[in-house]
């Protein structure tokens, strides 16, 4: 970014600068931003603020030229119009003080959303410890934490899709389990699925990967390419996650069907059966698409992962023939073009963090912005749908400089939770 020193006397509208002070000493929204006004200007100046940044390359205007000595004493207006700038001064501070107390307001809920998505992935985890042995009790924990989970995504129309920060160090079975059913439950809700059919979805979500229980640890891991006999034993977790299912009295015959099927594909290339279209089951079609994102962002092999942007362009460019059409498009559709977890450049030249998108909502999602003058804990996130700001373009989180990088800290895994209380 090119950027020159200027005397505030230089200012005009259509200038792009960065304020040379801390962002909590002056009651502008960003450090950096372009000037709409020549109000603006007159409060920089009230600010007392000798000298500003400017960017050339977001600049509309050139700068006025250096005033001299003579031309730069204070006109005597500006005695005369003190009190209107107090009155500018002490409005703007109100607004900002509005969005942090917005800000701090969002921040205390994604907090308890995050405690929430710890709660339901340490009960995932329990469910799946207890598949072996005590079955029965992994299903009924199973179903307890469906309807929990079912009644928050339905509680509300307002629902936010939030970017985790989880801490936990649980095997990826248990991340990318819930990963699965969440995408998939919001599949089903905007598909309108009735309260009981999204809980069987969900439920076959949970448990479409359990045969992997019967996988050695190895294959489910390894971290390079599988050979092609790895490869078919790694296949047979549909069978396995079947004979499990079958020594469990009154598993959902809806779950077994998405156990079975969920690597069948649209085209007939998928496995076990090979099957085509409409004989697949629907729901397996929508855990199908949910499965393929999720796999995508978070491959065994470290090389080949995707950021949740791209994973979403790939299938949609390239997958159309395999998945059920509708669950794709609504897949990118309640995402957004920039899912949470995409680090994007602005139109302002500002680099952020997608960390959520209400679906209501899809093209201005919220984003954590990047601003080195403030602490990361107190860092601006905004709503673009209240600003001019847009997004760009994407960036991938390996061409970003350390210091931005590590601020904004992309995830390396990539988990999702809704809050249904906006």
């Amino acid at each position: 970014m090119a950027s020159i020193k200027i005397t505030v006397d230089r200012l005009k509208p259509g200038l792009h600068i960065r304020l040379p002070v801390k962002w909590n000493d002056h009651p502008f929204l960003f450090n950096s931003f372009k000037i709409k006004s020549q109000e603006q200007i007159n409060l920089i100046r009230h600010l007392g603020i000798q000298h500003v940044f400017l960017n050339t390359n977001q600049s509309d205007t050139e700068p006025l030229p250096p005033k001299s000595e003579q031309d730069s004493q204070p006109d005597s207006t500006e005695a005369e119009a003190q009190s209107e700038f107090d009155q500018e001064v002490d409005k703007l501070w109100q607004e900002k003080q509005k969005r942090i107390e917005k800000l701090n307001t969002y921040r205390r809920r994604v907090s308890a959303v995050e405690k929430e998505f710890e709660r339901s992935l340490s009960r995932m985890r329990a469910v799946m410890n207890k598949i072996r042995n005590r079955p029965m009790d992994a299903v009924n924990e199973a179903s307890q934490l469906v309807e929990d989970v079912v009644d928050k995504l339905l509680s509300d129309d307002n629902v936010t899709l939030h970017l985790m920060n989880s801490k936990s160090e649980f095997e990826d079975i248990y991340f990318h389990s819930l990963n699965v059913a969440v995408i998939a439950m919001m599949i089903g809700r905007a598909k309108e699925y009735a309260p009981e059919k999204i809980k069987e979805l969900a439920f076959a979500a949970l448990f479409h990967d359990m045969g992997k229980v019967r996988v050695p640890t190895a294959i489910v891991r390894k971290q390079t390419q599988l050979s092609e006999p790895e490869l078919n034993y790694l296949k047979l977790h549909t069978k396995y996650g079947l004979e499990i299912a079958g020594n469990i009295e009154d598993f959902p015959e809806t779950a077994r069907k998405v156990i079975e099927q969920h690597h069948e594909l649209n085209d007939g290339s998928g496995y076990p059966q090979g099957l085509k279209g409409d004989a697949i089951d629907e729901l397996a079609k929508v855990v199908a698409v949910a499965n393929a994102f999720d796999n995508l962002c978070h491959p065994n092999i470290p090389s080949e992962q995707k950021i949740p942007y791209i994973a979403l362009s790939h299938l949609f460019k390239n997958c159309k023939h395999l998945y059920d059409q509708e669950n794709l498009s609504i897949l990118v559709k309640f995402m957004g073009v920039f899912p949470p977890g995409t680090v994007v450049q602005l139109s302002n030249e500002m680099v952020g963090l997608v960390i959520s998108v209400n679906i209501n909502n899809l093209l201005f999602p919220n984003v954590l912005i990047y601003d080195p003058s403030v602490p990361r804990n107190q860092a601006p996130i905004i709503d673009l749908a209240d600003k001019d700001i847009k997004i760009v373009n994407a960036i991938l989180p390996n061409k970003l400089p350390d210091k931005i990088r590590e601020y904004l800290n992309p995830r390396a895994r990539v988990s999702y939770f809704f809050d249904g209380n906006e």
